[in-house]
């Protein structure tokens, strides 16, 4: 849908480009598009580069499993129905502490391994037939809807992203942004936590 609607709206300002005769001013801020586009591109994988990096520095001298041990009561609260000592979980709490820290890129392949492990995890109960409530097969279950809820919500100490931005875009202080969003996510993953346990209460009711 996203396809057609960006689509639509470059072949509407062409159109009306074309119609006023505006076409070199299309052309120039194309180019002028395409370079600002290359240079943010390396701006923001130097960026991801150095703090991927830390965070596997942090793996490596054992800082991110003793935060994922820190973490457990925060999983346990999560996710009542997924043991602390699954595979999904470590995963889970190595996404969110990467997501606190504002490394969204370092936290894509932990949400992606959780996702799957969280799949696995609701096919062993499928197949075990304990009596807990399952979903058919190719369903996310409520740990997976509970986890990308929290992850598309979460809170983040430091927004390295939207720094980066303001910084490549010429802002006097691009760190302003840290307190306004530290409210933000502060908000948005109180307000997830409360869906999250509000719609698992009412699943367990029906």
């Amino acid at each position: 849908m996203l396809n057609y609607l960006w689509a639509g709206m470059i072949a509407a300002g062409i159109f009306w480009a074309a119609v006023h005769g505006n076409m070199a001013a299309i052309t120039n801020g194309v180019l002028d598009s395409v370079k600002e586009a290359v240079a943010l591109c390396v701006t923001m994988l130097g960026i991801m580069s150095f703090w991927c990096g830390i965070l596997k520095v942090g793996e490596e001298a054992g800082l991110i499993e003793e935060l994922t041990k820190k973490m457990k009561p925060v999983i346990r609260f999560l996710f009542p129905g997924l043991p602390t000592e699954h595979p999904a979980a470590s995963h889970i709490a190595t996404n969110m502490i990467a997501n606190i820290l504002g490394l969204g890129w370092a936290a894509t392949p932990a949400g992606l391994r959780a996702m799957e492990e969280l799949s696995k995890f609701e096919e062993e109960r499928r197949k075990a037939g304990t009596g807990q409530r399952t979903v058919p097969k190719g369903t996310a279950s409520n740990e997976m809807c509970t986890f990308l809820i929290i992850n598309i919500s979460s809170l983040q100490l430091i927004p390295i992203n939207m720094i980066a931005y303001r910084s490549q875009y010429g802002s006097v202080n691009p760190v302003s942004i840290v307190g306004p969003a530290l409210a933000a996510t502060a908000v948005s993953t109180a307000v997830a936590v409360v869906y999250c346990k509000l719609q698992g209460r009412r699943r367990n009711m029906f």
